[in-house]
Parts: structure tokens; sequence; C-alpha cells
């Protein structure tokens, strides 16, 4: 079974974190959450308290070993939301098993894949992790994903962060980082989509280009957007009260009326 953690009571709502990060991310945020909600955190297979990633995989593998999951908690259906990588084995799922969600959250995520240049570009962060290590990368990949203006502020998280990533499997990086690379387009996903969808964006964020991202926002036949500004990749740090609320209503909107 994965590693995760769980609290509270009523409709199931799992938490999935993103690239170098794991389950803890989310420990603070879905404190209130789960007052009205079963929130259920996991770690994706490699990260957190899992074992590392020792051979190929990909988005879709992460999707079905959250859907063995579930089957073990027995969770029939579910509100899915997914930071970055966790949006895109957030939408693998949804292909996958559509009937098992009654909503989806992309939380700084996106259906679409990556550009040719973002291919090169992981691929060049590949070859410097394998000649110089995950730790130099790491230091650098982790600031930038905060808004300018934020990462004074946010120094403290920002150092937790990359202490958190620290501890993440030089082979589980790499090995995601293909899993991203290779991904396929997904907004077709997003237009087959019944249940509510929910986008959380930030104006700021340099991981996902916010112009190109845009036009998913209206794929789903119902779709709950919030694009916000001074917010780079970390909504949940940087705003994490809005976004806290914003979640919350979702799940609200969701339990009433699917």
């Amino acid at each position: 079974m994965l590693s995760h953690f769980e609290a509270g009571e009523g409709i199931p709502v799992v938490f999935i974190h993103g690239f170098c990060e794991n389950k803890e991310i989310w420990r603070d945020f879905v404190q209130p959450l789960s007052q009205k909600a079963r929130v259920i955190v996991i770690d994706l297979p490699g990260f957190g308290d899992n074992p590392e990633l020792t051979a190929p995989v990909t988005v879709a593998d992460f999707a079905e070993a959250i859907f063995h999951f579930l089957q073990q908690k027995g969770v029939e259906r579910c509100i899915m939301i997914g930071h970055s990588l966790g949006g895109y084995v957030a939408l693998a799922f949804a292909e996958k098993f559509p009937q098992r969600l009654r909503g989806l959250g992309l939380f700084h995520s996106t259906a679409y894949p990556d550009t040719i240049e973002k291919k090169q570009g992981r691929d060049k962060t590949i070859d410097f992790i394998e000649r110089y290590g995950a730790d130099e990368f790491v230091n650098e990949f982790i600031p930038p994903l905060f808004s300018e203006g934020k990462r004074f502020e946010e120094k403290e998280t920002i150092n937790w962060l990359i202490d958190m990533a620290k501890k993440t499997a030089k082979s589980t990086i790499i090995e995601s980082i293909r899993a991203m690379r290779d991904r396929k387009d997904r907004s077709k996903v997003l237009e087959k989509m019944a249940q509510p969808v929910l986008f959380i964006s930030g104006k700021n964020d340099i991981a996902l280009n916010f112009q190109t991202g845009f036009h998913q926002f209206s794929l789903p036949a119902n779709a709950v957007v919030h694009i916000m500004s001074n917010v780079g990749h970390m909504g949940m740090f940087e705003r994490q009260k809005e976004t806290q609320l914003i979640v919350s209503q979702f799940i609200d909107l969701v339990n009433t009326s699917y």
C-alpha cells in the first residue's frame, strides 16, 4: 500500500503531491478540510515513505497505483486534487477510471503535454543530475517555483521544501522527469469530463506557461477557474488561506450536486 495519511469523515478527497514533493506538503493545508471530508493524502510511488523508483515509470503507472490503493482503502468514488505532477496523474486517473471520480482538481497543472523545448529542457536536467547529483539541481529548482515577490517572505518554506526534495532518491527524480517528459496530451479527457473540474492557476507560474494553459479552462463542461495574481507554482503556500477556501467551496459544490 502506498504511504499516506488521512483524517476526517465524509466525501473522500484525495490529494496528490507534485514533483520532488511528498504528502507532507498538504499536512497543514488539509487540516481544516478534514472537518467536512475524508481527506486522504498519498505519497506517489518512489516518493516520501515509499521505496525509490528503480525502473521506468509512466504517469499512467502512477494512476494505476492510486487506483489499487483506493481499492484497498474501500474508496469507490472520490474528488481527486493534484499539484503539478499530481495533476498529470489525476488526469491519467480520470482517463482510465472516470467512473471513480466525483470531481477533479488541477492545482497548478495542465492537461497539455510538454512542448519540444520543454522536453529538451527535461533531457538537460536529467543529464545535469546524472553528472552533478540531485542536490545541486534541487537547490536551483525550488526557489523559482514561488512568485519572485514571495521568495523572501517564504524563505523558511522554501528551505523546508529543498530539504524535502533532497530526501527523494536520485533514481526517483530521474524516472519521474522522464514520465513527465513523455506524458501524452490529455486535453480530450477534460473535454469528456462530466464531473466538475477545478483549476487553480498562478499568473507568475514559470513552471507552467500560463498563456498556453489558459485554453484548457474552457474544455470541461463544468469548470471552476481561479486565476491568482502574484502567485507562482505554489499557491498552497503562497496563498494558503485563499486556496483552502477555494478547495473547500469546490468540495461543497461536488458534495451537494454530484
